[in-house]
Order: structure tokens, then sequence, then C-alpha cells
């Protein structure tokens, strides 16, 4: 049970913990939570193993069959997912939360288990406001393409303005990705998606956001070649 005090003030909306990693193994059953989702079910850093009786046990009841449904569809088709539905912490609080997660490999690159995050989209708009105001101060010159994908986020996720900023983040942080690259790669591989009327499986976007950092780096890799080559040529023309 959460007793530190800043635990408490992480809780109470003093730090901002609204997003989180957690890993699924499918062997053992095995699960994995960051320090932000221990701490967004009430628990403080360390205190705590999680297990699917107990990542159930905290879902509010009316919300408790259709995750319990959602695991089970994971665990036996191994597919990614996406859910949203409210959880109650330690403290009784309620928390409304997106979970996303996609398929989990191991080095040799066989499916060992599911991963993803935790979004809090709980109204806090004091906590929020302060998160996207420093980090808005950063991406100025950037906003354009930053703008256009926390636009696609909102749609997709049925979440607002500034918990999809703060999801792309969040992203940026945890994949070591500038907020700017993964936001043109995110609108590069959403515009090469084909479809008619109906958008694609929310399981479609939810796969492209967890793997966009890749295709970003790949990208990125690749411009860093050819501006080292351009440069190089020019040195020769000299």
């Amino acid at each position: 049970m959460a007793s530190d005090d800043s635990l408490v003030q992480a809780l109470a909306g003093g730090a901002p913990q609204r997003v989180g990693w957690f890993r699924f193994y499918f062997a053992d059953e095995r699960w994995e939570w960051s320090e932000q989702v221990q701490i967004l079910h009430g628990y403080e850093p360390g205190s705590v193993t999680p297990t699917t009786d107990l990542v159930l046990s905290h879902k509010h009841p009316d919300d408790r069959h259709q995750v319990a449904a959602t695991l089970d569809e994971m665990r036996r088709t191994h597919r990614t997912f996406s859910t949203r539905h409210r959880i109650i912490d330690t403290r009784g609080v309620t928390h409304e939360v997106v979970v996303i997660g996609d398929q989990l490999n191991d080095d040799e690159g066989r499916l060992v288990g599911t991963h993803g995050f935790y979004v809090d989209v709980t109204p806090s708009a004091a906590m929020t406001k302060a998160i996207v105001s420093a980090a808005i101060n950063d991406i100025a010159e950037n906003r354009a393409a930053i703008e256009q994908v926390k636009g696609m986020l909102m749609l997709i996720y049925r979440v607002d303005a500034d918990t999809a900023f703060e999801l792309m983040r969040w992203r940026s942080q945890e994949t070591n990705v500038k907020l700017r690259v993964l936001a043109e790669q995110l609108i590069l591989d959403y515009g090469a998606l084909v479809y008619e009327e109906a958008l694609p499986p929310r399981a479609t976007f939810d796969h492209l956001l967890l793997t966009a950092h890749q295709r970003a780096d790949h990208a990125d890799t690749d411009s860093a070649n050819s501006k080292d080559s351009a440069n190089s040529k020019d040195s020769e023309k000299q």
C-alpha cells in the first residue's frame, strides 16, 4: 500500500505519472508493471508483484467482465488489443484508463507475450496543463506535425488534446526518438493505410503507434548516411 510522501504526491497529482508500460508473458502468465503503472494502481514501486487476479481485482465492477474477456482473447489468439475502462486504486479512487498492447518477441523473434502501455485519461486539468506547457516550449518550432498527429490520436482513441499530446511525448521519451521525428513518421504511416469509408481496425493504429520509433530510427539513419555521403563527395571535389 502506498505510504511514501513522494508517492502520495504523485497520486494526488503533484507529479506526472499518467503513462506507464506493462509486459505479460504467455508461458507462465507473468506480469511486469513499470513504476508508473504500480503508482497508478496505488502501490509503492517495488512493493507489488502483479498477477492476472490482481490485475482484474482493480478493474471497476462494471468493466471487469469486458476486461476479462479481452485478456482471454489476448491469451488465446496472441493478437494486439486495446481497451478503455476504469480501474480502482488501493485508496478507492477510480481512474479511467486506455490500455494498448502489442506482440512481444524475444531476441530470436519468437512471440513470447504482449507489451504496451496504460494511459490515465482521468481529467486532471492542473497536472496536464503543467506537463503540456513545459513540453510545448521545447517543440514550438515543430508544432505542425505534432498537432496533426495529436488530432489523429484524439480521433482514434477518443481522448482529449492534452492526453493525446502526453501519449506522444511519452512514446518519444520511452524510445529516445525526437517528438517531431516520431510525429512525422506517424503521419507517413497513417497516410499509407489503404481503406474506403470505414477506418481500419484500431489494432492497426495500435501497432503503428507502438512501432513507429523503429521506422523513424531507420529513416533518420538513412538520412544521416545520405548527408554524410554528400558531404564526403563535396570534400573530394574540393
